[in-house]
């Protein structure tokens, strides 16, 4: 039987590798995506909520790490619609912006045919 002492040993370095691999991920590539901060933002709050359920049960570690991988993945979904709506929104800006470019530019050529004198 596994001593309640070796689990908290364990979760203690699942969960300082896990904040080791979240930090050099996030120093890797530049700022993280909004996919990337909500799958973090997730498996930390399940493996808050995990340890917490986990303890009422005794096993904390466990909890933990299941309520860190669910987190994780519900995070990350949660993440991966919200980074979809912010891509959907940069092309309507990009769209809108194309748009009022042309807009000025017949403005103008509407202009100069104003200006032009009649035959």
């Amino acid at each position: 039987m596994v001593s309640n002492h070796m689990v908290q040993k364990f979760s203690g370095v699942v969960a300082g590798l896990g904040l080791v691999a979240t930090l050099a991920a996030g120093c890797a590539g530049g700022s993280l995506t909004t996919r990337e901060k909500g799958a973090g933002i997730g498996a930390l709050g399940g493996a808050a909520a995990g340890g917490i359920i986990g303890s009422a049960v005794r096993h904390p570690g466990a909890g933990a790490l299941i309520g860190g991988a669910l987190g994780l993945g519900a995070g990350a979904l949660i993440g991966d619609q919200l980074q979809g709506r912010d891509n959907a929104s940069s092309e309507q800006d990009r769209q809108i912006n194309q748009n009022n470019e042309e807009i000025l530019r017949q403005r103008r050529e509407l202009e100069e045919l104003r200006r032009r004198p009649e035959y």
